[in-house]
């Protein structure tokens, strides 16, 4: 059986999953997502698909934009299901299972992965949590049931985790704009103490966050 230490131990070339890349230079012309900016009110737009016309903010068409000067770290699949829904590689490997061979019982999946019973479960109650499985009771014929897992319909997980992944796309992206409301607040009031201490400080009373380490 492996347990959840043993597969964070196990050799990187066995995982499908590259190490993250550098700060990267990306190329919007060449990405299969647009974005969109209102020159107004400065509301941004993410599209996945191409709008025809663009998209519009106020009635009028907003600027797609083209050239980004920060720099960012493109996530990998691992970044985006840590990240975004708590899900590492072991939930990974467990929800595929599911979907490929489901409904299964908790020790069906064990026997067909290798990891120990209680890693299963809990990945298992996880996903169903987050809403990428379901779960339901079969009855034993010698009495009883046991609980079994399947996948919601494909087309519902894709709506599902596309809108999971935007709530929280938008929830970072209130931090950063509450955060540089913060350094604006700073810049344009006289204070006596250093910029990291105030920022810190105003950002946790505006954005109503607790300790941020």
């Amino acid at each position: 059986m492996v347990n959840d230490n043993e597969t964070a131990n196990r050799n990187s070339s066995d995982s499908p999953f590259t190490d993250r890349a550098e700060s990267t230079e990306i190329n919007l012309t060449d990405r299969p997502y647009n974005i969109y900016r209102c020159q107004d009110c400065k509301n941004t737009v993410l599209s996945l698909h191409e709008c025809g016309g663009g998209m519009t903010c106020h009635g009028e068409k907003m600027e797609e934009v083209r050239d980004v000067e920060m720099n960012v770290n493109p996530p990998d699949l691992r970044d985006v299901l840590l990240n975004v829904f708590g899900i590492p590689k072991v939930g990974l490997d467990i929800c595929l299972c599911v979907i490929d061979e489901g409904p299964l019982s908790p020790d069906e999946v064990a026997e067909k992965l290798g990891y120990d019973g209680s890693t299963i479960r809990r990945y298992l109650n996880q996903l169903t949590e987050v809403g990428i499985l379901t779960k339901m009771q079969l009855n034993r014929e010698d009495g009883g049931f046991v609980n079994v897992y399947r996948s919601i319909d494909i087309d519902e997980m894709q709506r599902e985790s596309l809108a999971g992944f935007y709530m929280w796309a938008g929830e970072a992206a209130t931090l950063i704009e509450e955060a540089n409301l913060t350094k604006e607040d700073y810049l344009d009031a006289s204070s006596e103490g250093s910029m990291n201490e105030v920022f810190w400080e105003s950002f946790q009373k505006r954005s109503g966050r607790g300790d941020t380490e």
